[in-house]
This record gives C-alpha cells, structure tokens and sequence, in this order.
C-alpha cells in the first residue's frame, strides 16, 4: 500500500506513537465511557457494564458517560445480577430511560439478552473468547455475537443499536468494546481480561474522529465508514504494530477530538 498523505512512513509512524503516549494513559479514562465499567470490580459487571456504556456510545463524551452512569443506577449499580435476576416489575421500571434514539424499551429488551447469553454461555467474555477459539475470526464473532444476542424475543426497534456486520457496518461501538476487554498493556486503560485472544486480531473503532484523522494521515482512503474502511484502516496500522495495531485507537481518536487537524 502507498501512501496517500505526503508524510513518509518513519515521520508517520513517529506522530502516532507520540499520539498513543499522549493519550493512553489513565487520564483518559476519566471523560470516556469506559470509565462506566471501571467502577465495578468483578469482570462480570464490568463486561455488562461495558456493553450498555459502548451501546450507546455516539455523540457528546460527557452526554455518554452520564447517560451511562445512569444506566447502572436503574439497574441498582449491580449490573451482572441486575441481567440475571430481574423481575418483570423491575424490567418495566427501566421504560422512562432515555438516550438519543434508545429507549426504554430497547433498555428491557437489551437485558434480557444479555441474561440469555449469560444464561447459555456463562456470560459475555465467555461467549467472545469460545466463538473467538473456534473460528479465530473477529470479523466471525462479531457477526456471530449480534446473531445469537438477539435469538431472544425482542422488539426489532432495538436491532438498530448492535451494528451489523453482515450488513457491512463498520461496528465501531462493538469494536470499542471488543478493544476495551482484549487489549492488555498495563498502561491503565484497556482491562485486558479477554486473555485468550490475541490484541493482532482487533478492528479499529471506526468513527468520525479516527475516520477523519486516518484519512488525513494517509491510512484510509475509502470515504464510506462502513467495514471495509474498517478493515482498511486497521490492515494500514498494522504495518506500523502487526501484534497491537488497534492501540493506534488513542493516537487517532485523541488527536480527532483535539482538534489535531485544526492547528
């Protein structure tokens, strides 16, 4: 692959690594979304917590995370047995929930699913890293993830907030959320408790400030943000880290949101 921007290879490859110091560290964790998990300390929590935080994962940072936060509070701040145990009355007392286009229907239905998953699988890693062992395909259990999730009745308003891949989506939320539980490099962002799979076989969360950001630096010439500028992106990182290309993530999406391309 050549490159698009006029920036070589070794200058490139400098300014990311600068990104990812700059921006994977702790302090990052704070006004992100996958501080919603942090607050709990068993993995089982922190993997339900981490889902519903990523589902809605669009928009304003700070809107996010609150909105997040208060989704843990309808569900008593005890997410995992929340999924497992709750009752009709408890699942109805989530219908006023609200954020963006999700509801509190779409809130029940999500629950319910992930008490299906929990319930055949032995909860949500489990499922990943068993699908994950089995094909050694993201790409698969991202397709296979979405597939057996919504195998419970459901309405299909909810369909929309769990990206399809077969429908060539780039599935940015959920590859967040795949990077938060495998990657593992002890800078204190990413929880790396998804031992079993390797951080080489991440996709890039594929948004508008990491579209933007690789397109200006040469790394994704497609327009679309759909899968295959997914896979684009993340092929053009790891020529600069084949074993963690999605580290990268901070480097671009840090840089998006402060306004890199502005200054």
């Amino acid at each position: 692959m050549e490159w698009s921007s006029e920036m070589p290879a070794d200058e490139l490859r400098e300014l990311l690594e600068r990104l990812h110091d700059k921006y994977n560290c702790p302090e990052f964790v704070e006004n992100d979304p996958i501080s919603v998990p942090y607050a709990f300390s068993s993995r089982e929590d922190r993997e339900v917590a981490g889902l519903f935080a990523s589902t809605i994962a669009w928009g304003n940072r700070k809107a996010i995370v609150k909105s997040a936060r208060r989704m843990m509070h309808y569900m008593d701040d005890a997410p995992y047995d929340f999924v497992c145990n709750a009752t009709p009355r408890e699942l109805e007392r989530l219908s006023d929930y609200v954020h963006r286009t999700f509801n509190g229907r779409d809130f029940a239905d999500f629950v319910v699913a992930v008490k299906g998953l929990c319930e055949r699988f032995g909860g949500i890693g489990r499922f990943v890293e068993s699908r994950y062992a089995e094909t050694g395909s993201m790409a698969q259990v991202l397709s296979d993830f979405r597939r057996e999730f919504f195998s419970c009745e459901h309405d299909s308003h909810c369909e929309k907030h769990l990206s399809s891949i077969d429908k060539g989506a780039a599935c940015k939320r959920l590859n967040m959320y795949f990077r938060w539980f495998v990657r593992r490099d002890g800078r204190g962002v990413d929880f790396g408790e998804w031992s079993t799979i390797p951080m080489s076989a991440l996709y890039l969360p594929l948004d508008v400030h990491t579209g933007n950001m690789g397109r200006a630096l040469g790394l994704l010439r497609r327009k679309q943000s759909d899968w295959k500028a997914t896979v684009e992106i993340t092929e053009s990182l790891r020529r600069f880290d084949p074993e963690d290309p999605v580290r990268y993530d901070f480097s671009l999406f840090g840089a998006g949101i402060d306004g890199f391309l502005k200054q």
